[in-house]
């Protein structure tokens, strides 16, 4: 299991530490965690806030300046089996000044961090760069010099194109050492997952299940790519296409199926959809435990398709079938608006 954790409000470093860190504080001690230095909180990041002495934070108790040394702190306190040096990650918009000040920063808060460092844990390089082909390029072989157990790469989801992507990906992945791990951050979507992959990525850090869930959406997209769960487009299913569905919609107050069928998971085992849009309507705090449940089944029974099609040597063609299914869908779609 791959979790998040940012900053830890209320309870201090030493606290945590004396705790015996995250695995014994929330007693899982038989799962891995990762810590990101990312802002989980706002969705872009403010980087005006960020100066050249540490990297800015939205917190429910304001905005926090956490500086290299702060960081390592809590990343000693907490003990994760992974965590990602500290990054100053900039939207696609910022000039391209503010874009090469993000690369500088992040590389040298990079060895700052390895220099403070006596956490243990497998230590993620930071990959930054922006929109920038060639910056990101440039940090990617100062971080491939320096002695770190994988990669972490920022910097996606922030206001980038999908069709600039790829190259951006790209620029890293061709630099990057094969045997070492690549983490992305900002990459959740079903079609930006596949991109990653495709990509060389190995890891995948988002709040893509969290939204969803928040928003009242339960996954449906075949996990074979196509063939399976498919359902007709009805406009009166607003925000819904054969990837997800609203369960707010009221279409689903009188349906009694599963949310899935044929799915594993608790939910679709135990509940209706009739049931989950009662809850979500009377706005039940069940109605989204019931969601997530589902929305990480589906999610992770996703990624073992893919390393499924990985094994068989079919991955491209999975991807492929994939995508146009969507783009199909998409198209009927329009035309019936």
């Amino acid at each position: 299991m791959l979790a998040r954790f940012i900053i830890l409000e209320g309870l201090s470093p030493k606290t945590i530490s004396k705790v015996g860190g995250l695995h014994q504080m929330v007693g899982l001690p038989e799962y891995g965690f990762a810590a990101v230095a990312r802002d989980s909180v706002q969705c872009l990041p403010e980087c005006n806030s960020t100066n050249k002495v540490g990297a800015s934070f939205e917190t429910p108790c304001g905005r926090l300046l956490i500086k290299p040394a702060d960081y390592v702190e809590m990343i000693s306190s907490m003990k994760p089996n992974i965590w990602a040096t500290l990054a100053d990650e900039v939207p696609a918009w910022v000039s391209d000044k503010r874009n090469k000040t993000s690369v500088d920063r992040t590389v040298r808060w990079l060895d700052e961090c390895i220099a403070l460092s006596s956490a243990g844990g497998a230590v993620f390089g930071s990959i930054v760069g922006g929109p920038s082909v060639e910056e990101r390029e440039r940090c990617t072989q100062e971080v491939a010099r320096r002695n770190v157990s994988g990669y972490w790469i920022g910097g996606f989801g922030l206001g980038e194109s999908m069709d600039e992507r790829p190259a951006l990906l790209n620029a890293v992945t061709a630099i990057l050492q094969e045997e070492k791990p690549r983490l992305v951050c900002g990459l959740g979507l079903p079609e930006e997952v596949l991109q990653g992959v495709a990509a060389g990525i190995d890891l995948f850090d988002s709040e893509y299940i969290y939204h969803l869930t928040l928003e009242g959406f339960a996954l449906t997209f075949p996990l074979g790519g196509v063939g399976v769960n498919v359902f007709s487009f009805d406009p009166n299913n607003l925000g819904s296409d054969r990837s997800k569905i609203n369960l707010r919609a009221t279409i689903y107050r009188k349906d009694t199926s599963p949310v899935v069928e044929n799915c594993s998971c608790y939910t679709c085992q135990n509940h209706t959809k009739a049931y989950i849009n009662h809850l979500l309507n009377v706005h039940e705090m069940l109605a989204q435990i019931l969601l997530e449940i589902h929305n990480t089944h589906h999610y992770l029974k996703f990624f073992s398709s893919i390393r499924e099609a990985i094994k068989a040597g079919e991955f491209e063609q999975f991807r492929k079938r994939f995508i146009e299914s969507r783009r199909d869908h998409l198209a009927v779609a329009a035309v019936c608006v």
